[in-house]
């Protein structure tokens, strides 16, 4: 028996399906753009993986607890929900490297741009990472899907119009598409790979 594995797109949280607004350290500040749960939706349509990847040091740094990463996750839920759509998972690293106590201070492999939370998708949902898209708003979300062979996406809500504006021309590779939001976003990848 072959296994078949399917791409995904890979989504960040901040900045790219909600508004950045620094660290949501309450669920009411977690403000999620009117676009997102169609990008999600047609990402379900289209018969690829949906899965949201976020670093939420603000645990780490003493911001908030983890249960507020639970609450607004649980919001984000619900709204997707609501909409007809669906993450087919969703993976959070707490960590930051230098700040916090253990077990959130902690040098890992799932803060992006590190690989960990995209093979964390690649074992548990067979994600084809070759195959596969990150979108977000900034460097750091495509370099992971770079650091496995897959193509980043640069959305200009969230830090996204600034990081293409003053840092891009120093970037050792350009986005592999510029969109306006998750959901053009979204509909430009399944349109190539259509």
């Amino acid at each position: 028996m072959t296994e078949t594995r399917r791409p995904a797109i890979f989504l960040d949280r901040d900045g790219t399906l909600s508004h950045e607004v620094g660290y949501v350290n309450h669920p009411s500040r977690y403000r999620l753009y009117p676009w997102s749960v169609a990008a999600v939706r047609a990402i379900n349509r289209a018969g690829w993986l949906a899965v949201l990847v976020t670093n939420q040091a603000g645990v780490a740094r003493g911001y908030f607890p983890e249960k507020v990463v639970h609450q607004v996750m649980d919001k984000l839920q619900e709204a997707m929900e609501s909409g007809g759509a669906r993450f087919d998972a969703v993976y959070v690293c707490l960590h930051h490297p230098t700040l916090g106590e253990a077990p959130y201070r902690k040098d890992c492999d799932c803060r992006k741009p590190r690989p960990g939370l995209l093979k964390r998708a690649e074992a548990e949902l067979g994600a084809d990472l070759s195959r596969s898209w990150m979108v977000g708003d900034r460097q750091g979300d495509l370099q992971v899907a770079w650091n496995v062979g897959g193509r980043g996406a640069l959305v200009k809500t969230g830090y996204g119009r600034g990081e293409l504006e003053h840092l891009a021309s120093g970037w050792e590779r350009p986005p592999d598409l510029v969109a306006a939001n998750v959901l053009e976003a979204v509909e430009q990848i399944l349109g190539r790979e259509a």
